[in-house]
């Protein structure tokens, strides 16, 4: 059937109810569509271009890589791509981390380190530890173990027959939160929660937690306090419970650091890396694990029970391994750490705004949390459609953001995202956050208008 709005398109689109914009061309922070547009990518695509856009040598890596050995399995052959790109990610990787098991997704990455931490204690004799702790609000992806990870709601209503049930346990969200992120803090800010689950489960049947360091989408950049990560590590390591980190949108220099758990002095168990290790140039991720976690494996059945055809690519590797380089040789994890203040430091000018809550983030992510009242916090109702408001106003003007919506309990909550490229300069910060401004002035003069 031909769709009777884009009867020129062929391509199923994930929203199929608006025009996209044809882009022709990036460069640095910026895209070009068809008709001559400029567009500032304030949020990296979907928190991935890090390098910026149109650098021709990652691109020139994967074409040699291509023209040599596109593509071996990575059941039979290993090939020096995936070796380097392996040697890169340990060497940056903390602590023990030293095992590398490339794929293509994120969804597939959080699939693959979850069925790592179960087959681990089942070949450690200890196969009644298969529950997973995660977060709520949280977001791990779109495949169904990782759906079923993921608390948004909105998300999981037509799958719910086929998800797994997964132990909830409240995120660090200050700006939500009881303690709003102050002493004495509330169970969710100081990992209470988090062991009172444990408990109420049964330490022995609880096999991991898993939890971005530093909030995505679902808490819109949310920083847990400053001793919350060591808090938690002490309480894995007290009931013998895997730490996974899932740092596909929060590593690779994001927030500053090549891991958002460095700056608290804590190693999990398992790492999960995405988006940012390859630039956008390919698809690109990685489980990262210790040997004394696969070394269980090697001992007992002899494999990781987890193939997939597009594992260990020889060509997205090489496009790993020119990215890392690419952000080695130009200081660039360095930069994000250093225009981080730069961009939050301008963003403290939108909390002027009536309809602007909270503004967070570490590094070159940030979060924008929108509310109807500031003075009680009240989201917006679903209905509004602000961050989708904000996100579609945004881009008439010539910014990118990323919007998120529902992810609160009673399915309300909007947050507009950033995550520019760390190429950004100081210029370009403010472009991004006066064009932004902007977008919210709009939207809530649209809003009061219907309202």
């Amino acid at each position: 059937m031909t769709s009777h709005r884009y009867p020129e398109s062929h391509v199923f689109y994930r929203k199929l109810s608006r025009q996209y914009p044809r882009i022709v061309r990036g460069d640095g922070c910026y895209l070009y569509d068809d008709q001559g547009r400029r567009f500032l990518d304030g949020s990296g695509g979907a928190y991935v271009v890090n390098v910026g856009h149109g650098v021709t040598e990652i691109a020139d890596a994967m074409a040699c890589q291509a023209g040599t050995l596109a593509y071996v399995t990575g059941t039979a052959f290993t090939h020096d791509a995936v070796e380097e790109l392996a040697a890169e990610i340990a060497r940056l990787s903390p602590g023990d981390l030293e095992l590398v098991y490339p794929l293509a997704s994120g969804s597939e990455a959080v699939e693959a380190g979850l069925k790592l931490a179960r087959q681990y204690w089942v070949e450690s004799g200890q196969p009644q530890k298969h529950k997973v702790l995660a977060f709520a609000p949280s977001y791990h992806g779109n495949t169904l173990l990782a759906l079923s990870a993921s608390s948004r709601e909105h998300y999981k209503a037509y799958y719910r027959e086929w998800l797994v049930q997964i132990v909830r346990v409240p995120a660090p969200y200050p700006y939500r939160c009881e303690c709003h992120g102050q002493a004495p803090l509330c169970p969710a800010c100081n990992g209470e929660a988090i062991e009172a689950a444990i408990l109420r489960e049964g330490a022995e049947s609880v096999a991991a937690l898993i939890a971005e360091p530093v909030g995505g989408s679902s808490t819109g950049a949310s920083v847990p306090p400053s001793d919350y990560w060591s808090l938690v590590r002490a309480i894995c390591d007290r009931h013998q419970i895997l730490l996974v980190a899932d740092e596909v949108l929060t590593g690779a220099g994001r927030t500053g650091t090549w891991s958002a758990l460095e700056p608290y002095g804590v190693v999990p168990d398992i790492l999960i890396l995405g988006k940012g290790i390859a630039g956008g140039y390919a698809p690109l991720s990685a489980v990262v694990a210790p040997r004394r976690i696969v070394d269980a494996l090697a001992r007992g059945s002899g494999s990781f029970l987890h193939a997939q055809t597009f594992s260990h690519h020889a060509t997205l590797c090489a496009a790993g391994v020119a990215t890392i380089k690419y952000l080695r040789r130009h200081g660039l994890v360095e930069r994000s750490a250093a225009m981080g203040p730069v961009l939050h430091r301008q963003l403290q000018e939108l909390r002027e705004l009536p309809s602007v809550g909270d503004v967070r983030g570490r590094g070159l992510l940030a979060g924008i949390e929108f509310v109807e009242d500031k003075t009680s916090r009240r989201p917006f109702p679903s209905a509004a459609r602000f961050a989708e408001s904000v996100a579609a106003n945004a881009l008439d003007l010539g910014l990118v953001v990323w919007p998120n919506a529902g992810q609160l309990d009673d399915g309300t909550g909007d947050l507009a995202m950033l995550a520019p490229p760390f190429v950004i300069n100081e210029a370009q910060i403010g472009e991004m956050v006066t064009l932004l401004r902007r977008a919210i002035e709009q939207t809530a003069a649209q809003v009061e208008i219907r309202g």
